[in-house]
């Protein structure tokens, strides 16, 4: 079957869903394929939701550049879309005097940044501030302007509303070929689908590369950097206000210990480089390093409470940098690759520049008006008696708790389904409402939930699967079994 749109993204995480959203604002059809099953199934579900100020990028790169702009976006963004946002600053920490020059240089190099409020506060300053600190704490990096956000949450706001006004998503198509039309327009193929566009937009994180190479003489090779992570249950009491950082490396930021915005503690990631692209398995060996590391920031460390452990793949390029725009090589052709660490940060700003961009590639005239959209206001978790009353009253739904660790509502769970681009996967609930995200992670409410999905989707319920592809919760139906029959022959989502 062949599909036509003016523009065509590749990739719907974080970058692909603020691209869309901007391009929404524009006449023109406007489709993003993805090769998973839902919105911000890469690196987009698996990072430490940290809207970085801007003062770790070398100055003059693409990464200083956007990083700045979009965090400076993101307080609006967030409150227009209802998005979870906290700004409760940072600290980077120098634990030994032999690190106190790593941290001038960073203040130095956000000054040039044009991050503002940075400070260098000294033991004393830092312990008042933060009195979980490892007490042998030389000085640190004071980061006000540091903020942390749900990155999921982000990506799905502004997937709806873009959906809400006119973008087209489809999910589990995986690009495998790519290349020019005689009209200069592209051509894509998946296993068994063609789609033509007459701009394309690469935004497929770890598979950039493979696209970029498909279409340029110049060639991009990707390093596949895994982090890994701790998630702690959010009982356990608050040990830090702000986002802890150690002094960087070549690797990345190092371990962090942060709030998030559910009030979980999260702690990592780990910096492997490895082979394969989707290879997000966690081992002993990594997160045993997470533990030695953090305990370097927090002496009194205990893991007890950790309800999960994950990880995630950072699309690093060998230049450290990002690739933003047009392609020079190709008329076109956009790109946003190598997106990694500060890529949430940056995506509203990429958003808006490849946005504009396109449109005036192919001479878009702006919408007259378009349709607003907010994300699910205060979770029922987080109402006062009164409104769960109220909410309640107004749907009895809401009195049915589905989730006890969450206390996440049928209601709640089925408005995730039937939201603009709605979850189709119990994953995709999770992450929607956090039904399956608390201390038992799904052991009481998943198979509610998966029947939820199944009356509102018509999905059969023995071909609803956890997070797509073949993670089937169930292996048939007694009927089929007694009958021989087989009921996975093909992946469904």
């Amino acid at each position: 079957m062949n599909h036509e749109a003016d523009i065509i993204i590749v990739g719907s995480g974080i970058t692909g869903c603020a691209v869309a959203m901007e391009l929404s604002k524009f006449d023109a059809s406007v489709l993003v394929l993805d090769m998973g099953c839902d919105i911000a199934e890469g690196a987009t579900k698996a990072n430490s939701g940290i809207v970085h100020a801007g003062y770790d990028a070398m100055p003059g790169s693409k990464k200083a550049y956007y990083n700045v702009r979009g965090a400076a976006m993101f307080p609006q963004i967030c409150h227009q879309l209802n998005i979870p946002y906290k700004k409760c600053g940072a600290i980077v920490a120098a634990f030994d005097e032999s690190e106190r020059s790593v941290i001038e240089s960073l203040k130095s190099r956000g000054i040039l940044n044009g991050v503002q409020h940075l400070s260098i506060i000294e033991r004393d300053a830092v312990l008042k501030m933060e009195p979980n600190i490892n007490p042998q704490v030389v000085c640190a990096l004071n980061v006000p302007d540091s903020a942390i956000v749900s990155p999921y949450e982000a990506a799905f706001a502004m997937a709806d509303f873009a959906a809400l006004n006119g973008v087209t998503f489809m999910f589990n198509f995986s690009v495998h070929k790519v290349e020019r039309n005689d009209d200069k327009g592209f051509v894509l193929s998946t296993e068994n689908e063609s789609f033509y566009c007459k701009a394309l937009i690469n935004c497929a994180g770890s598979g950039g590369a493979d696209i970029h190479n498909q279409l340029t003489e110049q060639q991009l090779h990707m390093i596949h950097r895994r982090g890994q992570y701790y998630l702690l249950d959010r009982s356990v009491s608050q040990p830090f206000s702000r986002t802890i950082f150690q002094c960087p490396s070549s690797m990345g930021k190092g371990v962090l210990i942060s709030p998030t915005v559910h009030g979980n503690l999260l702690m990592g990631p780990t910096a492997e480089d490895i082979n394969e692209p989707l290879d997000t398995a966690t081992t002993a060996q990594g997160l045993s390093e997470i533990l030695a590391k953090a305990v370097r920031t927090w002496p009194s460390l205990s893991v007890r409470q950790n309800i999960t452990n994950f990880s995630g793949i950072r699309a690093h390029l060998e230049s450290n940098d990002f690739i933003v725009g047009q392609n020079p090589e190709v008329p076109g052709f956009f790109e946003a690759v190598g997106i990694e660490s500060p890529g949430l940060s940056s995506a509203p700003a990429i958003g808006q520049d490849l946005s504009a961009q396109v449109a005036e590639y192919l001479s878009l005239k702006r919408k007259t008006d378009t349709v607003s959209y907010k994300a699910p206001n205060k979770s029922f978790h987080d109402m006062s008696v009164g409104e769960k009353a109220s909410a309640v009253e107004s749907d009895s739904a809401y009195g049915h708790i589905v989730c006890r660790c969450e206390m996440v509502t049928e209601a709640e769970i089925r408005a995730a389904i039937n939201r603009p681009v709605g979850a189709r996967t119990i994953d995709g609930v999770k992450r929607r409402t956090r039904a399956g995200m608390g201390r038992c992670q799904g052991g009481f409410c998943l198979p509610r939930v998966a029947d939820i999905i199944s009356e509102e989707t018509g999905i059969p319920l023995e071909q609803v699967t956890k997070d797509g592809g073949n993670s089937y919760l169930l292996s048939g139906t007694v009927e089929s079994f007694l009958k021989g029959e087989s009921i996975h022959d093909q992946t469904v989502c």
